[in-house]
């Protein structure tokens, strides 16, 4: 960790007000807390939470398509925090995502995340028109949007070396660091 997160006895009354409605929908990680540091920054990283909710709402997509979006994102970008968190909720689910089982929809969906982490200056031609023929202009906005949401929030926890919360432990992906998420080795 590089910067300790924020304890609650200790923030300033902004900082509460914003952890307590946030805590009345979401949990508080360790990401979060670290973001609190900045307060508009926190804000503008809850707006994955929007997005998310509209990406789940496309057809055929839903919350486990949205999941394994991010999971092909997050795992792509080695992001041992997000990737995790996304191994918990398919683990739970009942999904094992070292196999997944996927529609086309979803495949589609994992090639795109994974490509905009590898080639985000030029994602191809041929990959964003098989996309088309699945998603509108307005979805594809959309899942770009996110997938940027995605990408940033795996580079405040790999930049920031923020530690893996205790909740997650236990369903890292075989081989990965376990403390956090520090290029260093």
């Amino acid at each position: 960790m590089r910067i300790a997160p924020i304890n609650y006895e200790e923030a300033s009354e902004e900082v509460k007000q914003l952890w307590e409605d946030h805590e009345s929908e979401h949990i508080i990680t360790n990401m979060k807390r670290t973001l609190m540091h900045h307060p508009l920054s926190f804000k503008v990283m809850m707006e994955w939470y929007p997005l998310y909710a509209e990406v789940a709402k496309i057809e055929g997509v839903g919350e486990l398509g949205a999941d394994i979006y991010s999971y092909a994102i997050s795992s792509q970008n080695d992001c041992l925090i997000c990737e995790t968190f996304f191994r918990k909720i398919l683990i739970d689910a009942g999904r094992n995502p070292d196999a997944l089982d996927l529609s086309d929809k979803e495949r589609i969906l994992t090639e795109y995340g994974r490509a905009c982490v590898k080639q985000p200056v030029k994602v191809s031609d041929e990959l964003y028109n098989r996309m088309r023929a699945h998603f509108s202009e307005e979805e594809m906005v959309l899942l770009t949007t996110f997938a940027g949401m995605m990408i940033a929030t795996n580079l405040i926890n790999h930049a920031l070396a923020v530690d893996l919360d205790e909740r997650l432990i236990g369903y890292e992906k075989a081989g990965a660091k376990k403390k956090n998420n520090s290029t260093e080795e």
